[in-house]
């Protein structure tokens, strides 16, 4: 995988909204952190203040947006704004040729999955992370921080307690993943990716139980589980449940689906839809060491 190039202070990044539309007042407090305490510089995307039903703005105003990010050299790194839906309505309109030749960074993640697991294929890292929206999310300081150590080139070396369900075990892979459901929408897409011997990192948000297990069931009957390196388990956050219950926690539900495996597993990594969403390199070749006492996720062996 090719690792776009560590920002420096004095750097351009271009800010865009590639799915629902951005109340406009709510990412200024963002804008100023990446501009007077990362010291970068920005450009804003139209979508920024574009709106178009529950979109930011037409379809063709936020592919162009994208678009001319990715080919402007002097980018070094486009930052999302926020998630919804919209993303994968434009990835088959993007050439991302000079991208390829020049890659950068590109961040978000919730429906921006779409666009990480797109950029894997491509064979260049990405970054999944908190989104302008969410820079100033009360309980996220260490969120955002993770975010700008990843993008000027301080690596992943993070440490959580050990959960009740976790499957000891030592991996190393790329990492890979993002959001449930868009992980499962993508499968037979250009932008489906290969999990095989790969870290494996999941998380979803106001989603039913039952369709928890249905998603569940569809990655492993497309034999995107079977051949994992290593699972890693995230937030699952306001799920809702029917009159008829289903009988299983989301953490219960993965734990049926990887059941006849043998990788690691670790559940409860602060990554998905809550304020503690440490940035995670897509990508990035990284050890997975689920122990006793805790669970690692690092660059290098413990």
């Amino acid at each position: 995988m090719i690792q776009p190039k560590a920002l420096q202070k004095g750097d351009t990044v271009g800010l865009v909204a590639l799915a629902c539309k951005v109340d406009f007042d709510l990412i200024k407090p963002a804008i100023e952190v990446i501009e007077n305490i990362w010291g970068l510089n920005v450009v804003l995307g139209t979508s920024l203040t574009s709106k178009y039903h529950q979109f930011a703005g037409t379809d063709e105003i936020r592919a162009n947006d994208f678009q001319l990010m990715l080919d402007n050299p002097n980018i070094k790194a486009i930052i999302s704004a926020r998630g919804g839906y919209g993303s994968s309505r434009l990835l088959d309109t993007i050439d991302f040729t000079n991208f390829i030749q020049n890659p950068k960074w590109i961040t978000g993640f919730s429906d921006i999955t779409a666009v990480l697991c797109h950029i894997h294929t491509l064979g260049i890292e990405s970054i999944h992370s908190t989104m302008l929206k969410l820079f100033m999310q009360d309980g996220g300081e260490f969120a955002l921080e993770t975010l700008r150590k990843v993008l000027f080139g301080e690596g992943v070396n993070y440490n959580i307690p050990a959960h009740s369900l976790n499957r000891k075990g030592i991996a190393k892979g790329q990492l890979v993943g993002g959001n449930l459901a868009i992980l499962t929408h993508i499968i037979g897409s250009n932008s489906d990716v290969d999990t095989d011997g790969k870290i494996l990192f999941l998380e979803d948000v106001g989603e039913y139980l039952y369709s928890i297990d249905r998603m569940m069931i569809q990655l492993k009957r497309a034999g995107k589980l079977q051949s994992l390196a290593g699972l890693i388990v995230g937030h699952f956050s306001d799920l809702e449940d029917n009159e008829v219950q289903f009988g299983k926690n989301a953490n219960e539900i993965i734990q049926d689906a990887v059941a006849a495996y043998n990788f690691p597993v670790c559940y409860g990594f602060p990554v998905g839809h809550e304020p503690e969403n440490w940035a995670l390199p897509c990508g990035r070749e990284v050890s997975l060491s689920v122990e006793e006492n805790g669970v690692w996720l690092s660059e290098g062996l413990k």
